[in-house]
């Protein structure tokens, strides 16, 4: 009632830093737009509206003590871009990461290695993850680059098994069916990701509100639909053929 009555002060960490190893600053300089904003300059904001992946349930099932179950399942997904080996500041990465399914019945997001750099790079750093993680498949989207993204994986380790995938819809509505998975805890993270973690903020109800292109969540997307078919599979029209063909009903 009495607002002339307090006195509001805000605290950042450089103000501390004579107090701080140097090292934790660099580190939070390190840190994306988004969370250089909150951890840096203090800046605390309610959640995204209608967040498909929110903060809150990221935490709660992190696996941050590295414990997990054996995998009967492990996915490389791929998001290409128009990335090459120079001069490539202005354009998109391209998404990589690794994702598991656990005896347990639980999604893991193993690693994000996304990268700017040329189809010889990102090829490579596609071919070691597959052999570092016995990986069974490798997944990707070819709206960009189409068959050449195939071929750049198969130079990279012949005989490689591979799946392409098209995006026919929005982002948002591709990521959604996911989102009741990472709150139920059947997706998790296996530690921080927080260039990944940011981009998946990006994803709403009402689309995707995030900074620039979110390559390495469409990874993210297209690694846990392939590990979770039935959830993201398009709902098919039946029809009951024991009645007359003109009569024919939708079930």
């Amino acid at each position: 009632k009495n607002p002339d009555d307090f006195a509001a002060i805000q605290i950042n960490p450089r103000d501390n830093s004579a107090n701080l190893p140097p090292a934790y600053i660099t580190t939070l300089e390190g840190l994306s737009g988004r969370l250089q904003r909150r951890f840096l300059d203090g800046e605390f904001r309610n959640s995204t509206p209608g967040a498909l992946f929110p903060e809150s349930a990221l935490d709660q099932w992190r696996v941050a003590d590295g414990v997990m179950p054996d995998f009967v399942r492990i996915i490389i997904a791929v998001d290409p871009s128009g990335s090459g080996d120079t001069d490539n500041a202005d354009n998109d990465a391209i998404g990589i990461v690794v994702a598991a399914l656990g005896t347990d019945g639980i999604g893991y997001l193993l690693e994000d290695l996304t990268i700017k750099a040329g189809p010889a790079t990102w090829g490579r750093v596609v071919a070691n993850a597959f052999d570092r993680h016995a990986a069974d498949l490798v997944v990707a989207e070819i709206n960009y680059g189409g068959a050449m993204v195939k071929q750049v994986i198969q130079t990279a380790r012949p005989r490689t098994p591979y799946k392409q995938v098209t995006a026919s819809r929005g982002k948002a509505v591709r990521a959604e069916p996911l989102s009741a998975l990472v709150e139920e805890g059947k997706i998790r993270m296996a530690g921080r990701f927080g260039s990944l973690e940011e981009e998946l903020a990006g994803f709403t109800t009402n689309g995707y509100l995030g900074e620039g292109s979110p390559n390495r969540a469409d990874a993210f997307v297209w690694a846990f639909s392939e590990l979770f078919p039935g959830i993201v599979t398009k709902r098919q029209e039946v029809y009951d053929y024991s009645r007359s063909a003109a009569q024919g009903q939708r079930i």
